[in-house]
């Protein structure tokens, strides 16, 4: 569509997420797109309507229009790299896993590193031994953990670091034999300050870049036109405004960031982590670069259940204790200070109950009017503390692809019947007043929304919906139309963006998604996104592709 031509989009069904409208308007409306923004919503035989000229108009035969997703809870470099990498998710067992990698490099002898992700624990019984896979090659082989919070390398990949030569980092583990050597499994901190820096020191700027346009086309596919990125460090800071710079100053995507601040070494270490957050939110922010913005810092607190490394407060139900916080009150109160003080937002990522009690405490503590701050995951929450978030303006950022009863088997034995009535607490969240901004965690999970949507509805399974999982915790489910509220204005409000998309209004930016669907919580695995718009451009069509436009 050129830069004059308007575009009338009739006879469709308008979700404009304004008022957590039902979805079930009259198909008579009409919405007009003109220089990429909303210009009018009503309807078709209007007199106001009749003003427009130069007019192409396209027909949604009883289509949905939905405010374009904004993935609240992502890491955006990793998405588009995990695209090119050995896919594990679904493997049975460490037959199956060692199979898919061999398979690999035989099919990629170019390659030279084998790079996997999707791993559980529970594939392999808990063990991640570099000898378990040290026969399948030669060359380095990094394995992700589902949830991002380990990495499992063979002996190569191990050299190639000097891991054999480290000391533990502040928060985070090198899992070691009985002679001391790392025997393969780094956790937890060990990939923030290990894995990944390292990974970006030997990929080169065109490798990030090609990752950064994968993970663009992989979000338009699914009618998602913005993310926060929730683990932002220099590397993929630098490949991002790279690639904006190669694409002359404009990205499809809509961007805000929060800077992951480190363990350390020290208060002062991290003091300062801060202060890099505070320089680049003063560069880039809603007046000086208003779709590509550093908003505040991210702060992991615990780990993941799955691993128990969550922090909970009393012991799993395995006799496994529950480890300290990575961050413990001490640690965290500082930081969470220095960014309030700054007006940055805060991000904090909780898990278990222990943690999340210290989060919100935190937050009580240093928070000033306005401030927006965020719990990340919010898995295992108290209802004391779920309470106080919306008492305290905390938003709740959620991801309900987490939820998925397909991958919480091990749970029950882990937490216990009475602890697993308390997980994914959604609905006692916004009950309590809460704003919900609902995210994927990509790649840690997958990152189409529709399917996050059903299980956020229904709390059954979206990966494995035949498999006769029952729903974990079916009180706690939300509205579809709440649902896709989080998932759009919930998830702009989150990143002070509700004022430029979000919702479909006059003056907004057109940022919207079509999508061919019932709109019933049941039907939301049946339904197909159609057409992904950014500012008024057609960036995805299904029947066609990718448009030419924006260039990426």
């Amino acid at each position: 569509m050129s830069a004059q031509q308007i575009l009338v989009l009739t006879n469709g069904h308008l979700f404009t997420g304004t008022d957590n409208n039902s979805g079930t308007a009259d198909p008579s409306f009409t919405l007009v797109v003109q220089d990429g923004r909303i210009a009018y919503i009503g309807p078709y035989d209007s007199a106001p309507l009749q003003q427009y000229t130069s007019v192409h108009t396209q027909d949604l035969n009883g289509q949905y229009i939905l405010p374009s997703f904004i993935d609240a809870h992502s890491h955006f470099l990793l998405l588009g790299q995990s695209l090119a990498k050995v896919q594990l998710d679904g493997c049975k067992d460490l037959a199956e896993i060692r199979a898919r990698i061999a398979s690999y490099v035989q099919q990629n002898p170019d390659k030279d590193r084998v790079l996997c992700s999707g791993w559980m624990h529970s594939m392999t019984a808990s063990q991640a031994k570099a000898s378990m896979i040290d026969d399948l090659t030669d060359k380095p082989v990094y394995i992700d953990a589902k949830d991002l919070h380990s990495c499992w390398c063979n002996s190569a990949a191990l050299a190639e670091m000097g891991v054999q030569n480290m000391p533990d980092p502040a928060g985070g583990t090198i899992e070691r034999d009985a002679e001391g050597k790392a025997s393969g499994l780094l956790s937890e901190a060990c990939v923030l300050l290990i894995v990944w820096p390292w990974l970006a020191s030997v990929l080169s700027m065109e490798e990030k870049m090609a990752s950064l346009r994968a993970g663009i086309k992989a979000y338009h596919e699914v009618g998602v036109t913005g993310f926060i990125d929730m683990a932002m460090d220099d590397n993929a800071w630098e490949a991002i405004l790279a690639l904006r710079e190669a694409e002359e100053g404009r990205l499809p995507l809509r961007v805000a960031a929060h800077w992951c601040i480190n363990p350390g070494n020290g208060e002062a270490d991290r003091l300062k982590q801060v202060d890099r957050a505070i320089e680049l939110a003063g560069l880039y922010n809603a007046s000086t670069s208003p779709d590509l913005r550093v908003v505040g810092i991210k702060v992991i607190c615990d780990g993941v259940i799955d691993a128990c490394t969550a922090a909970l407060k009393e012991p799993y139900t395995t006799n496994v204790a529950s480890p300290d916080p990575i961050w413990t009150p001490t640690m965290l109160d500082p930081v969470v200070k220095k960014a309030c003080e700054a007006g940055l937002q805060c991000a904090l990522h909780a898990i278990g109950d222990k943690a999340v009690h210290n989060a919100i405490n935190a937050l009580e503590t240093h928070r000033k009017p306005g401030q927006r701050h965020r719990i990340e995951h919010l898995e295992l929450t108290a209802p004391e503390d779920a309470a106080r978030l919306g008492k305290l303006g905390i938003t709740a950022s959620i991801q309900p692809v987490h939820a998925d009863p397909a991958i919480l088997r091990a749970w029950p034995a882990l937490l216990g019947p009475e602890r697993l009535k308390r997980v994914f607490a959604y609905k006692d969240f916004a009950d309590h007043g809460a704003t919900l901004a609902i995210g994927s965690d990509t790649p840690t999970a997958p990152h189409p929304p529709l399917r996050n949507l059903y299980v956020a509805t229904t709390r059954k399974s979206a990966r494995y919906p035949d498999a006769g999982d029952a729903p974990v915790n079916e009180h706690f489910k939300i509205g579809i139309a709440q649902a896709v509220t989080a998932a759009t204005r919930g998830a702009a409000y989150s990143c002070f963006g509700e004022d430029r998309f979000g919702t479909l209004e006059v003056g907004k930016q057109a940022d919207f998604v079509v999508v061919d669907m019932t709109f019933e919580a049941e039907e939301l695995l049946s339904a197909k996104v159609v057409q992904t718009w950014f500012a008024g451009e057609k960036v995805f069509d299904a029947a066609v592709g990718p448009e030419e436009k924006p260039k990426i």
